[in-house]
């Protein structure tokens, strides 16, 4: 927007008015130094005119003199230090108070004690064998209604019912402001629901452990995560005790590791800050390389291809297609051409569920997923099927 000229103003203000008040402060405090000098020096070399005459009259010793003088500068000094120090008390006296606020502080989410159930996959041994944990878990929503701290009056919930069946792949369709963002934050407890129940394997989502709950759940989101970290460190995230070669066959699995390899130093090199070394469609596999060794029994796929050119999307596509194969999946998609093949399909408005079906159900019953999809494909035209030309399963 060549806006540098006014940022370099805003910039100049902003450290003209740090460096006049740090002039102010050292200012005053230097006033008030040396008036405290002043005080404590004048008041000795009052004392010492005294006693200089008391002395001089014979009514006080020299030695006597002497010492008093000696404990008047000790105490003239130690009362400057004290001044001193009393500053340093009070500044401390108010990061003090606000770091006993985060102490005090507790978490609105109340953790269970329950660890979730999962059958551990066998260990990654090929590409073939990367085993996801058999059938899933299951996922039920019960009358739940849930608004957000910052919008009290505005549900963004509205008594939701559904539930998901292992291994089932369930897609969230909806306009913007739905609620289907909601509901994986939700299941990821980040939130509580203000009514109604959620349940994970037909128990309250309430009674587990955050750290099982969240272990058992992968989450590839639209906005993909990629530290400052080599390649293998990446995606070890997802398995901190995973071998170098799980590491490899996640990677193969997510369609990421021929790219990995073209890196300069292949798996160890640094991807740097936030993956800027990497493109979007790369940077996404990684994300999926991560969830895959991560193995979770329930994934939950936040718009994973809506930012990618139609070459990364295959492949991320193909890459997913391997990481819902055996597991509980819940999608998110605006594309609907890209959960066609879905076993179900939530549609979602105003935080209420209003249709829910297979696509071909959907579309013949004239709600709003057929409007949705009228806005996508030309009116009147079939979804395409064609394999060299569709879009694959999920996004």
């Amino acid at each position: 927007y060549v806006r540098e000229p006014m940022e370099s103003r805003r910039y100049v203000d902003a450290t003209d008015h740090a460096f006049a008040s740090a002039v102010r402060r050292n200012r005053s405090r230097a006033m008030l130094t040396a008036m405290a000098i002043t005080l404590v020096f004048g008041a000795i070399v009052f004392v010492l005119w005294l006693g200089a005459h008391a002395v001089l009259e014979g009514r006080m010793s020299g030695g006597l003199l002497t010492q008093f003088m000696l404990y008047a500068a000790l105490v003239g000094g130690t009362t400057g230090v004290i001044a001193e120090v009393l500053g340093d008390v009070q500044r401390a006296a108010g990061a003090a108070e606000r770091l006993i606020e985060l102490l005090d502080a507790r978490p609105g989410i109340d953790a269970g004690n329950k660890q979730v159930t999962r059958l551990e996959a066998p260990p990654l041994v090929a590409v073939d064998a990367l085993s996801p944990p058999r059938g899933g878990a299951s996922v039920q929503f019960e009358s739940v209604n849930f608004n957000y701290p910052s919008r009290p009056d505005e549900l963004a919930l509205n008594d939701l019912n559904f539930s998901v069946e292992p291994g089932a792949t369930v897609a969230l369709v909806g306009p913007s402001g739905a609620g289907k963002t909601t509901v994986f934050q939700l299941l990821l407890r980040f939130y509580d629901p203000a009514g109604g129940m959620i349940k994970l394997n037909s128990e309250p989502l309430a009674d587990y452990d955050l750290a099982s709950l969240r272990e058992s759940v992968g989450l590839v989101s639209q906005d993909s995560i990629v530290f400052s970290a080599n390649a293998m460190e990446n995606i070890r995230y997802g398995r901190l005790n995973a071998t170098d070669e799980e590491v490899r066959i996640a990677a193969q699995a997510a369609q990421a590791d021929a790219f990995i390899q073209k890196l300069p130093d292949g798996y160890e090199t640094y991807l740097g800050e936030r993956g800027v070394r990497l493109s979007g469609g790369q940077r996404q596999r990684i994300s999926i390389a991560r969830a895959l060794l991560k193995n979770p029994p329930l994934l939950l796929l936040d718009e994973a291809t809506s930012a990618l050119d139609a070459e990364s999307e295959r492949a991320v596509q193909l890459a997913l297609e391997r990481a819902m194969a055996g597991r509980t999946t819940l999608v998110i998609a605006h594309r609907l051409a890209t959960i066609i093949n879905a076993d179900r399909i939530l549609v979602l408005e105003n935080g209420r569920l209003v249709e829910t079906g297979t696509h071909e159900h959907l579309l013949r019953s004239s709600g709003l997923y057929a409007r949705l999809a009228a806005m996508q494909f030309e009116v009147g035209a079939a979804v395409p099927n064609d394999p060299a030309t569709s879009t694959p399963r999920i996004a």
